[in-house]
């Protein structure tokens, strides 16, 4: 990885432009305004594959036209730097732009399941967990195989599940719903954090693209809380409708989800993870 110390200096080498202030957002980003009166968003890398993992996505969900995403700016194996999104309050406008633009995104399809996005990392990141990016075509086994198990043997071996509840997700891996759909372009990590409102439309950003089931982004957006929900599924249904049956699989998508909470952050999202996994195996 390039060895930058700040993110001053990183949005001046990958601009061109010198930093007139800066302002720290997390402990990876940073809001920098430039000398050119313009701000940027200035993230660093957590590990290898990390930010050219992120910037494939990115590209690759904004070339839908489908849903609004930072446009990048630069970026090299460490540093990225975007405009500024986001700032507003949810509307009633924007929920609805965003169920249309998700229906859209999501018809602009992938090739496989588990597809990286074009010139993307096969290993990549969903939030600091890795994520492998292995095309299949069957849905529930790739999912299986490639989205639930492997975080069902970290938390194992890490302690954080039991052998007991080990056993109800892979029984869960058996019982996954069939549900005919071709891949979706997926957002991958499309909790309420990663959803920047603006009056008019909604950003979304730290997207884990790859190609995937659509009712998995839907279904993370339920999990955590999305403001406006109901509008936001309202528009895509009008779009797009889902399945018969769509809500009864919701548990099943989350299952993703809730396991990479539980290596990342442990046993209190462990009970929840169990939780669906046992409805989805009765």
């Amino acid at each position: 990885m390039t060895q930058v110390s700040t993110p001053a200096e990183a949005a001046t080498r990958i601009t061109g432009r010198a930093v007139a202030e800066q302002r720290g957002l997390s402990g990876a980003v940073t809001e920098v305004v430039l000398d050119s009166g313009d701000t940027v968003v200035v993230k660093r890398g957590h590990a290898p594959n990390a930010t050219p993992a992120e910037a494939a996505g990115l590209r690759w969900l904004g070339e839908a036209g489908a849903v609004r995403v930072p446009e990048i700016r630069g970026h090299d194996d460490e540093w990225m730097v975007t405009e500024l999104v986001g700032g507003g309050r949810p509307t009633h406008h924007a929920a609805e732009r965003l169920g249309r633009g998700l229906a859209a995104l999501h018809a602009a399809g992938a090739p496989a399941f588990g597809a990286a996005p074009p010139e993307g990392p096969v290993d990549a990141w969903i939030g600091l967990a890795p994520m492998e990016n292995t095309p299949g075509d069957d849905w529930p086994r790739w999912y299986a195989e490639h989205r639930v198990l492997p975080y069902v043997r970290r938390a194992v071996d890490e302690g954080t599940l039991d052998g007991d509840e080990a056993a109800v997700l892979e029984h869960a891996c058996l019982r996954l719903p069939e549900v005919a759909e071709p891949p979706a372009r997926l957002h991958g990590d499309l909790w309420n954090g990663n959803v920047l409102w603006g009056a008019v439309e909604a950003s979304l950003i730290d997207p884990a693209a790859h190609g995937g089931h659509r009712e998995t982004d839907l279904a993370m957006l339920q999990l955590f809380g999305c403001p406006l929900l109901d509008r936001v599924l309202a528009a895509y249904q009008e779009v797009a409708p889902l399945a018969d049956g769509w809500t009864d699989r919701i548990g099943a998508h989350q299952l993703f989800p809730l396991l990479v909470h539980t290596v990342l952050f442990g046993r209190s999202y462990a009970g929840q993870a169990v939780a669906a996994a046992r409805a989805v195996g009765r």
